[in-house]
């Protein structure tokens, strides 16, 4: 039989409240309920929420907009593709100067004996 049950007193955050989340690459916004806090303020409706900027949501991500597109936050395309290139350019001129040097040929060592065999003698000719 379902009782009503009471949520616990005291452990529940007490600045859970409407906010809006303003996506910084189409500006759209979404007003949903959070604890986070903001410093700055919107007002939708004639309402005033606190409004917290993100750089990607679900309007803008190419996940769920299904579109491909690069959103390049603060250079990390271009970092990220200089890095490319220096890392392949090194590799490139490894790959040319070990192309060029000879390799030296390892000595062959003699083979070892092992402990308690016996030494190989030397076949004498019957005379």
């Amino acid at each position: 039989m379902y009782t009503n049950r009471v949520m616990k007193q005291g452990i529940h955050a007490k600045n859970y409240r409407p906010v809006v989340f303003q996506d910084l690459n189409d500006k759209t916004t979404i007003l949903t309920r959070s604890t986070v806090e903001a410093e700055e303020t919107i007002t939708l409706d004639g309402v005033e929420y606190p409004l917290v900027k993100v750089h990607i949501s679900s309007s803008s991500h190419p996940y769920f907009t299904g579109e491909e597109r690069i959103v390049d936050i603060e250079g990390r395309v271009d970092k990220f593709k200089a890095r490319t290139q220096a890392a392949q350019k090194a590799k490139a001129e490894k790959i040319a100067k070990a192309a060029k040097t000879p390799k030296a040929k390892k000595a062959v060592k003699p083979e070892a004996q092992k402990l308690g065999a016996e030494t190989p003698k030397a076949e004498t000719a019957e005379q």
